[in-house]
């Protein structure tokens, strides 16, 4: 995991906090509705809230945001225990469900009735929006229900809990201030009617509260010092405090925004994120091309590289839009220390070795990682037959200028094995290439030839007959438009989606030592890539992230 040590504008707020006496203590939390699954933006609000709190010696709470019952369900509970799981950012402070607190944010509802701060409305929502209006700077229109008695008002409102209306038929609003600049404090809705059964609750209520009446309750009972959340609740922020004030009069918790981590070529509506799912456009949340938590697993990243990653991003207030390739370079600096190295032919073409017999097979020791910053001497041994499959871009006929590897008369080093040099091909009625013929140098193996001659090049390969088939897929971007948040609003999101997003190599030759992979493995495919064997599919190998790129961090 990433250095937890850190300083930013939330830790100088916090330690002014702390130098001051207000709290003794950093609790935080990290608050997902369990409606879809966490991506890779909510990283970041994991890594802060966590970080945070594990820095100052605090506590980190996880709290299931399930106050909204209409798309919940625990599939979504269950993948979001098991990403912070998979992050390292187990929550110290405990799991709790904002359900679980139904019956004290109804009694905290019931208080700011008696206190005369809060009414039930039967405008419609429609009506309610143009009572509100849309101009700042003019007072909204007060509904005609706005100077119910505290009597009738609790009255109503506990007929909607008893279930006697029907959805939208009434709310129950705070009643703040109608002239506030801020929209959001203009008496918001803090209860609505929904009759919807809830994935813990069952059919117990049929009212629920809002998000912004029930948050601040909900850190408040558990303790919170620091509700640190995204940006766009920075206009939220008002009405947290005026929840806190009048529910508990005090300062604390303390609501503060950080920016949003946007990446390119790709989109973090859950919205959006649903429809490639549910019109099986993408193969579930965990398609390794999702920018979600899951998927990004199941292609082969790391939680420290996607750590490391919205460290690098920056902590602040200002929007910016990180290159994806920022989070491939982390990646792949970690992997190359990392993988074990291991050959695969994506697209095989064979060579045949006339003068090597037919019914020999010997081992040559390859190195499982050379970089010599790990200082790994370890080697495994990888079988060489007679009839071996190379890349077929490693041969040309007609080759082009400057190249260095198989043409006719050429010669090259097999990886890790003997001098061969190309003597002939076979071709089909086509007049396609579908097999090389060359002779070794059976002296070589693995080392210089006796005349000292040079050979440029080398090619990696496997034995026809010790080796593996494989289905290897190549991933791409998964949106054509690098900033999706500036297309047109009347544009289909699914138009920018890239047609070479995934490309499928149907029988990859992988080396045989391969057969034991399992997934979460990661190896480099020597001059192919990185690689990890797909979840899902048995047989199938996922391209992580290429061995180069002329991005750099």
């Amino acid at each position: 995991m990433a250095e937890e040590k850190f300083s930013n504008f939330l830790t100088d707020i916090i330690d002014a906090d702390l130098a001051e006496g207000k709290v003794d203590v950093v609790h935080t939390r990290f608050p997902p509705e369990p409606n879809g699954y966490l991506h890779i933006g909510s990283a970041k609000a994991i890594f802060i809230n966590y970080t945070i709190a594990k820095h100052y010696g605090g506590l980190f709470n996880l709290r299931f945001d399930d106050t909204n019952p209409a798309r919940e369900g625990d599939e979504y509970v269950q993948s979001i225990l098991q990403d912070l799981h998979w992050l390292g950012a187990d929550p110290n402070g405990g799991i709790y469900y904002g359900s679980d607190y139904f019956e004290r944010c109804y009694e905290y509802a019931e208080q700011l009735i008696r206190e005369g701060k809060a009414y039930v409305d039967d405008l419609t929502r429609e009506q309610m929006q143009e009572y509100r209006g849309n101009d700042a700077g003019k007072p909204s229109r007060p509904s005609p229900y706005r100077d119910r008695t505290p009597e009738e008002n609790l009255d109503l409102f506990r007929r909607m809990r008893a279930g006697e209306f029907a959805d939208g038929e009434k709310t129950l609003r705070a009643k703040i201030d109608l002239a506030s600049p801020n929209m959001n404090m203009r008496d918001p809705t803090i209860y609505r009617i929904k009759h919807v059964t809830h994935h813990r609750q069952g059919d117990k209520w049929c009212i629920y509260p809002m998000y912004d009446f029930a948050h601040p309750i909900q850190d408040s009972i558990e303790g919170i010092t620091f509700s640190l959340c995204s940006l766009e609740f920075e206009n939220h922020r008002p009405l947290y405090d005026w929840v806190i004030r009048n529910l508990f009069g005090k300062e604390f918790p303390k609501q503060r925004e950080f920016a949003r981590l946007n990446v390119t070529n790709t989109v973090m509506s859950k919205r959006y994120l649903r429809e490639l799912v549910e019109k099986h456009i993408v193969d579930g949340w965990d398609d390794p091309r999702m920018p979600t938590l899951s998927g990004l697993r199941r292609r082969g990243y790391t939680p420290t590289s996607i750590f490391t990653f919205v460290k690098e991003a920056g902590i602040s207030k200002a929007d910016n839009l990180v290159d994806m390739r920022q989070l491939e370079a982390v990646l792949r600096a970690e992997l190359e220390l990392n993988a074990q190295r291991r050959v695969a032919v994506l697209d095989p073409i064979k060579l045949i070795i006339d003068n090597y017999p037919a019914d020999r097979c010997e081992m040559f020791d390859l190195p499982n990682n050379p970089n010599r910053e790990v200082n790994d001497t370890t080697t495994r041994p990888v079988a060489f037959t007679k009839e071996l499959w190379i890349e077929r871009s490693d041969f040309f006929e007609v080759p082009p200028p400057k190249f260095k590897r198989l043409t006719l008369g050429s010669e090259v080093r097999l990886m890790g094995a003997y001098l061969v040099r190309c003597t002939g091909v076979d071709k089909d009625e086509a007049g396609n290439v579908v097999a090389v013929h060359a002779n070794a140098d059976l002296e070589t193996r693995n080392g210089n030839p006796a005349d000292g001659r040079k050979v440029r090049g080398t090619i990696h390969w496997v034995s026809c007959e010790h080796c593996i088939d494989a289905e290897v897929s190549l991933y791409d971007k998964l949106f054509t438009e690098s900033n999706m948040n500036s297309i047109p609003d009347d544009a289909d999101f699914k138009d920018y989606l890239n047609p070479d997003s995934v490309t499928t190599v149907p029988h990859a030759k992988l080396e045989e030592s391969l057969k034991d992979a399992k997934p979460g493995d990661r190896f480099q495919f020597v001059r192919n890539g990185y690689f990890t064997p797909d979840s899902k599919h048995a047989g199938t190998y996922n391209r992580i992230v290429t061995l180069k790129d002329s991005f750099k961090v």
